[in-house]
Formats: structure tokens, sequence, C-alpha cells
């Protein structure tokens, strides 16, 4: 039977686009269900300020009437005038959010991504990125037999082999590390802590929620100094700060989000997020008409086995100083110990890490952390 590939034209294609993923994903145990309301407002203009600086297309494969696939194909202007060294630069396109029913679906579906890109002048195709950096870049190819945590992918292993057969070479992978938190840090490890607790010039605080637009301005703007020179680095917007400072404030918890100062200049930040998957992954993605108030009631005291560490930065003047070593083993100290006794968790990820980042990898296998997943970007000269 002939595949059919047709573009989204409106909110209902948006809706089967969603839905289809919970179809193909329904037989893994390992899969979490996003909130569908989330993935809404990811794919559509007016909500994600993303396409402030992005464009995207989404299309649908249908097979003898039925949807059998999904893909998006979308160009980050902000991307093209990046450095070329750095997986930017002019001509990169990006494809992502990809789910098929087979190998023949899938090799349909990235090469209309490759063709719609081709159209508006890209020569090269990086993926998959969902829908940016920020959001959830890469291929999940190692730790499939665990759930993610909250705001990281789950593909299916067979994804793989439909990727590079499709003619993509990996460009970077992406790390997450996971490490028993109940157990104290190595003694070494306590050392540093204790002797930055004994520095006057050094003062590690909480973020204060009442006033976190505030907070989260002077954190993105830390990480957009932090990661400027990492490779698939784009900077976040105003708008983006502003949204993002919205989307996180029902799920900050003070004694998770830590600012480290130095002479009173903030340095530094560590932000830690219960693993929210644990408490969603039952609501099948619905917030609707009952979900909404579970998870509120949920997120009043949430106790969870796992915390994840997304975001966390040094600004470029103190990297690869023993300083911004020591303020990271303080944060990632008094988060450890709010997450075990008040969150209950027994369990971190930290991540994701680039494979290059040699300072962040260095930190995570000091407190012996090891990696548990990896994600992979591939590229591919259109």
């Amino acid at each position: 039977m002939s595949i059919k590939i047709r573009p989204v034209l409106n909110r209902a294609d948006k809706k089967r686009f969603i839905d289809l993923a919970y179809e193909l994903n329904a037989a893994d145990p390992n899969w979490v269900p996003p909130l569908k309301a989330d993935v809404m407002e990811l794919i559509t203009p007016g909500k994600n300020p993303w396409f402030e600086h992005g464009e995207a297309q989404l299309f649908l494969a249908e097979r003898d009437g039925k949807l059998v696939g999904r893909i998006s194909a979308h160009i980050d202007h902000l991307l093209l005038g990046m450095a070329p060294e750095k997986g930017g630069g002019p001509g990169v396109g990006n494809w992502g959010l990809f789910e098929a029913a087979d190998r023949d679906v899938g090799t349909a579906l990235i090469a209309q991504a490759e063709q719609w890109l081709r159209d508006k002048g890209m020569t090269s195709a990086m993926g998959p990125i969902s829908i940016s950096v920020w959001d959830e870049p890469g291929l999940l190819v190692m730790g499939h037999d665990h759930p993610p945590t909250v705001m990281m992918g789950h593909h299916n292993p067979i994804h793989q082999g439909w990727i590079e057969g499709a003619g993509y070479a990996a460009v970077r992978d992406l790390l997450t590390y996971q490490v028993n938190i109940v157990e104290r840090f190595p003694p070494f490890v306590q050392r540093i802590i204790q002797s930055g607790e004994r520095n006057t010039r050094i003062r590690v605080r909480q973020v204060d929620k009442s006033r976190f637009a505030e907070e989260a301005t002077l954190i993105l703007n830390i990480l957009n100094d932090a990661w400027s020179d990492n490779w698939g680095f784009v900077p976040i917007t105003d708008s983006e700060i502003a949204y993002v400072s919205k989307k996180l404030k029902p799920i900050v918890y003070e004694d998770l989000i830590l600012v480290a100062e130095v002479d009173g200049e903030p340095v530094a930040f560590m932000m830690t997020l219960p693993d929210l998957n644990e408490l969603t992954r039952d609501l099948d993605g619905n917030l609707y008409p009952f979900g909404f108030i579970k998870l509120l009631w949920r997120l009043r005291k949430p106790k969870v086995t796992t915390v994840r560490v997304p975001l966390m930065g040094v600004v470029r003047k103190l990297q690869n100083t023993r300083l911004a070593s020591q303020l990271a083993f303080m944060m990632i100290e008094d988060i450890r110990v709010s997450s075990v006794t008040k969150y209950g968790a027994t369990r971190s990820e930290i991540g994701w890490i680039l494979d290059s980042n040699q300072g962040m990898r260095s930190i995570a296998e000091t407190i012996d952390a090891k990696p548990n997943k990896l994600y992979r970007i591939y590229s591919k000269a259109l």
C-alpha cells in the first residue's frame, strides 16, 4: 500500500499529530505519555516563543487511510547565525518529533522533511531535535531499559537503524548521569565543600519564588553566558525567558534551585526538578477533567524517587577554575540533602551533558555518577 504524506494544516491535524505518539508507543513500558497540552503549546506559533525566530512544518503519514507516522521539519534562524564548528551556520535545518510504524514510513517521512528543508534553501539536515536544543534534542541510543525523567525523550530503539540507513552520521552525543544521593559524596568532595563553606566571599542561596520572574531572568542570563561556547548553543531570547519563567513557576521548589554568589555577584546556578514524570505518568497525557486536580494535589508536597538536574552553569570568566568546581559541589550537596530529606528521592539524574564537556563530566564522575542514557544527534548533507 502506498504511503501518503501530508502537511498538518489545522488544530485537528495537530491533535492527530499528538495522539499518534500515544498509539505507536502504547506497548513500550518505559515510554512516559507527555502532557498533551504541553505538546500542543510546543508546536503552536503564538504559544511557543521559539516561533519568533523559527519556522516549522509538521507532517503526517497515512497508509490505507490510517495514520502511521509523523515528523517535523524546522529552521531556527538563530542557529543559522551560529558558527559551523558549534553546530550551526548557514544552511543548517532540523527535523524531529519523529514517530513511525515501520521502516518504510520512517524513511518516507525523513525524505519529506529533507525536501521541505531543501525547498527552504537548507544544505544540511540535523536531527532529531524536537523542536529546539532546549526541548528534547537527540535520539535515545542507550538507556531504553528505564523511563526518562522530566523533559527528556524516549524513543523506540529501532529508530536508530532507520536514521542511519537514511544516510545520517552521528555528529554529537548527549549524556545523562545517574547517582545515588542517599549516601554522602566521597571525602575528597566533602573537603572541597567544607572549604567553600568557610570562604566568606561565597554565598549559596535559594531562589525567591515570590519574585521568580526576576530570579528566572538572572538564572537564564547566567546560562546564556555559561553555555555560549558550547556546541549547539542557541541563546534564549527575552520572550523565551519570560515564557520559561511562567511555565516553571508551578513546579519550582526554592530549596532545589540555587544561586551561588562571589563577593555579592551571582556567578553560578543549579536547577533541580522533582521527576514530574512520576507524578503525571498515570494521567495518560490528559489534564482534564480530573488530571489537573490530581497533579495540583501531588505538586503540593511531591514525593519522588528521582530528581533531575536539567540546567547548571558557571559564568565563563570562572570556568575551568577551582572555584567553579567548588561552587558546583556546594550546590550539589545542598540540593542532595533537600532531595533526600524533603522529597524522598534516592537517585538524581544529571544532564544532559555534551560528550565534549569534560569539565561537567568530570564533576559528575567525581561524585560517582555513572552514564545511564545517551542521546545522539545526527547530520546529513542535503
